[in-house]
């Protein structure tokens, strides 16, 4: 009972007054009397609610009071605000069109600011009008910030809302975790990727790393989707995680509709943002001591398996995310590894240097086909297991790639120019001596016997 107060000041007020005024409306006084015990009321000091001094009331206002309080009771000993309070009664309307046509043109523009030039300005007298009189003016037409930015110019309606289905939506989002200290004392940052399905709040799959790449998060992806088949279309946010063209050609390629959030739009995301509160507050915050990654890995693990996945969760009217999950099993598709691999495959155009490599992933690779040297070629590689070497695509079929190895290359066999080694002349084919057959005069065919006796004058 002791929390039981007067719910506003308001209340608290015409409490007050029906305290001063109260025994008079249970006594029977004549107009004479009446007229005495008011007179004296009036004399007497009383202490407002939230008040730091005593006042006294006159005859006038405690016959109002007695009048109301007979007729209406306590809500009649309520004040009354006056019907133009904050509504800017000192400006003009001239004034009022000008503030509101300056939040039109400028509505990224605090009220402060407005309201500081325009007196600067010679437009606005020195504190003809408050700050909150302003905003609540601009508010009331539509105007406040947030609704000025949007092109509409209304507040932006939020709606409850979830996919129909297990399976129909996947979230994808990246949390920052506390650093990690390596052996050496060193802190490593930590990266936990998750993606939650929205319909059950299933968490699909679930890792910490020490970076947020898009080929992390494809590596993700591809556990996932192994294990649950591909969904109707991915909700992310628009990192440079999610948005490269990788990412968004896989999608495409497995059926998979890509979806980003609006810019600035935190509350969009909040299934994801809730699912990363609930993990900082029952484990992130004590995994303080761990030093590993696959430390932190196995009890993120068995958090889900255990904890989350079979607690009530209170946006599935107390259902639990695993119950939700498996109750709607996904239908049979063609959808198989080969399709996987296909979905994940990447083509670059790289032009191979003279010295049979080129690039790839910011490595160099190697290839056994020397004629390529100098040429554009279309390199090829997946993304389901980045350690795989990448190929080459030459004539309808894959030639691999293999690292680059300069100290093994210093003792290869290498192609030999014809002026290397003495070799037999399989084609009549001879510069030098169709030059002296034309010095000597000699025809061609002639023996060549009499070379070693010719001698040239000085």
């Amino acid at each position: 009972m002791d929390a039981f107060q007067p719910k506003d000041q308001a209340e608290s007020i015409a409490l007050f007054r029906s305290q001063i005024i109260g025994p008079l409306t249970v006594r029977e006084l004549s107009r004479g009397e009446l007229t005495e015990e008011l007179a004296a009321l009036s004399r007497k000091l009383f202490r407002t609610p939230r008040g730091h001094s005593a006042r006294t009331y006159s005859v006038p206002t405690l016959e109002r009071w007695l009048h109301k309080y007979k007729t209406e009771g306590l809500e009649g000993l309520k004040p009354k605000p006056r019907k133009d309070r904050g509504r800017g009664r000192h400006l003009t309307e001239e004034q009022k069109a000008l503030l509101v046509d300056v939040r039109r043109e400028h509505p990224s523009t605090s009220v402060p600011v407005i309201l500081e030039t325009l007196q600067d300005d010679g437009m606005l007298e020195s504190d003809a009008v408050s700050a909150t009189t302003v905003r609540r003016m601009f508010r009331e037409r539509g105007l406040d910030r947030i609704a000025a930015r949007n092109a509409t110019g209304r507040n932006k309606v939020r709606l409850r809302w979830q996919a129909d289905r297990p399976g129909a939506l996947w979230h994808a989002d990246v949390c920052h975790g506390g650093a990690l200290k390596l052996g050496e004392g060193q802190p490593a940052n930590v990266r936990i990727h998750a993606i939650l399905d929205d319909a059950s709040r299933y968490i699909i799959a679930i890792e910490a790393m020490h970076q947020e790449r898009e080929v992390d998060m494809l590596k993700l992806l591809v556990r996932a989707v192994r294990r649950h088949g591909p969904p109707d279309a991915l909700y992310l946010d628009n990192g440079s995680t999610y948005r490269g063209q990788a990412l968004a050609l896989a999608t495409a390629r497995m059926g998979c509709v890509l979806i980003h959030a609006r810019p600035y739009d935190a509350p969009a995301r909040g299934k994801m943002e809730r699912v990363w509160r609930t993990l900082r507050e029952q484990c992130l915050q004590f995994t303080g001591s761990l030093t590993t990654l696959h430390d932190l890995n196995v009890r993120l693990w068995a958090w889900v398996d255990e904890r989350y996945h079979k607690a009530a969760h209170g946006g599935l009217l107390g259902k639990t995310p695993e119950s939700v999950y498996t109750s709607c099993p996904r239908c049979a598709d063609d959808f198989d590894e080969s399709k996987l691999r296909a979905a994940l495959t990447i083509h670059a155009r790289r032009r191979v240097r003279r010295d049979s490599t080129v690039a790839m992933d910011g490595q160099d690779w190697e290839t056994d086909l020397g004629f390529l040297a100098g040429k554009l070629v279309t390199v090829g590689r997946c993304l389901i297991d980045p350690d795989d070497p990448p190929w080459i695509e030459h004539e309808g079929r894959q030639h691999p790639l293999h690292p680059v190895d300069p100290a093994a290359n210093a003792h290869r066999p290498r192609s030999v120019c014809c002026l290397d080694q003495p070799h037999d002349a399989r084609v009549p084919f001879d510069p030098p001596r169709t030059t002296l057959d034309r010095a000597l005069g000699r025809s061609h065919g002639t023996d060549d016997s009499a070379d070693d006796d010719f001698e040239v004058e000085p």
